[in-house]
């Protein structure tokens, strides 16, 4: 099994400890545990070269700075997870004036979502391991990237859902052939009965802010941001300015590990400044930050975004610090501002889930609000493609007219256009 890490440290209490002494949460207060890499060993063995010069386009690009081996075969889902395309918008950077706009779209993943880069690393993990069943608790992306990336390598995969959850995730996952079992109740409750499954049947738990692994899947995204837009950028115009939605917390938090391993390193000069951008009724990481405390108070979640509509944000306290220690600042949306953003996405080509533009709506109500300027650099991220929820999607957009197969039928329909 690889060793390059050198163990686990405590988002609360900062106890550290050794690769084989815990699994999940610290011990002593239930902290998160983030991992920690061996540095030293990996500056003496990899230069910077060695991954930009690599053939490899997808996360696995980053193995050197990855707590896990090798996943091993080129022919499966799990290995063509990220390397996701970075969009320089000709219409969005003219609808907003901001000419140094970037949108990373994760929607290309195998299972067309963010999520892809956790499961695949965990997935991995859970074969080192020996691990005979991965569980996880979902509002449908995390599980269909768990139950993907587990089919891919013949894994078990068990996925508890809210029933709530978009038909379009559900079915993905049943045709994954993961076993599902929804949940009547919301995301939380789900992600509770997950835990103690876990505890009780000894399956290994993938959940988002629980299983240590999933960040640092998720921190592939800020190396290829790195790689893609920072060092391209010979002069840059101050730190890059990054939108991320958040929800449990853990997308944003393992961005922020992966620039702040890159600086360990000595490879990132200016740290990006993150922003965390909530809907308004899913907002228990913003209050934190607008209250000035890493006190995490749960809220009633309710918005359209379900893939960031979390009562108890489960990484909550490690996404303030993100936005705290990076200079960042929070962004709250309300559900109409995330469906004209998915319009506006659309109309550049990019169809984003309501998460996914979230991103961009808090981008819009940034600039408004004077938190940025036009001139900053600025990347979006879109965690997932509508076609995950295509009730919101057609929320967002007018209905498409219905005529007689006539060319007279069409000819009227296109005078009352013009007229």
């Amino acid at each position: 099994m690889k060793q390059n890490y050198i163990g686990y440290v405590c988002s609360i209490c900062g106890t550290e400890y050794g690769p084989q002494e815990v699994e999940y949460v610290c011990p002593k207060d239930g902290g998160n545990l983030s991992v920690v890499l061996d540095y030293a060993s990996i500056q003496r063995s990899v230069r910077i070269s060695d991954i930009t010069g690599s053939a490899d386009y997808s996360m696995w690009r980053y193995l050197p700075l990855l707590p896990v081996g090798d996943p091993q075969g080129t022919g499966t889902p799990l290995r063509s997870v990220g390397w996701t395309p970075v969009y320089h918008s000709p219409q969005l950077t003219r609808q907003l004036e901001t000419p140094n706009l970037w949108v990373k779209d994760e929607s290309s993943n195998p299972s067309a979502s963010f999520k892809d880069r956790a499961s695949a690393l965990v997935v991995v993990r859970s074969r080192e391991i020996e691990a005979e069943v991965i569980v996880t608790a979902s509002t449908g992306n995390a599980g269909a990237a768990l139950a993907g990336m587990a089919a891919a390598v013949g894994q078990k995969a068990v996925i508890f859902a809210p029933k709530s959850a978009p038909p379009a995730k559900i079915a993905q996952l049943l045709v994954f052939g993961a076993q599902v079992i929804l949940v009547d109740g919301n995301y939380d409750q789900a992600f509770d009965l997950s835990l103690q499954a876990s505890q009780s049947f000894g399956w290994y738990c993938r959940n988002t802010g629980y299983n240590p692994f999933t960040a640092e899947g998720k921190k592939t995204a800020a190396f290829e941001i790195w790689e893609q837009v920072i060092l391209p950028s010979q002069s840059p115009s101050g730190p890059l300015n990054i939108f991320v939605s958040v929800g449990d917390g853990n997308i944003i938090s393992g961005i922020h590990k992966g620039f702040q391993d890159l600086q360990k390193l000595g490879w990132l000069d200016e740290m990006p400044r993150l922003f965390a951008v909530q809907a308004e009724g899913s907002s228990a990481v913003a209050n934190a930050i607008l209250n000035g405390t890493e006190e995490i108070i749960p809220v009633k979640a309710n918005t359209l975004a379900d893939s960031i509509c979390v009562d108890l944000p489960r990484d909550g306290l490690r996404a303030v610090r993100a936005v705290k220690q990076t200079g960042g600042d929070c962004i709250v949306v309300s559900d109409g501002e995330i469906l004209k953003a998915i319009s506006q996405l659309g109309r550049s080509g990019i169809f984003a889930e309501p998460a996914g533009a979230a991103a961009f709506a808090g981008l819009s109500k940034a600039l408004d609000q004077g938190k940025i300027t036009p001139e900053d650099c600025v990347l979006v991220l879109n965690t997932g493609s509508g076609i995950k929820d295509t009730r919101a999607a057609m929320m967002a957009v007018p209905e498409a007219p219905i005529i007689e197969p006539s060319l007279a039928d069409l000819r009227r329909y296109l005078g009352t256009l013009s007229g």
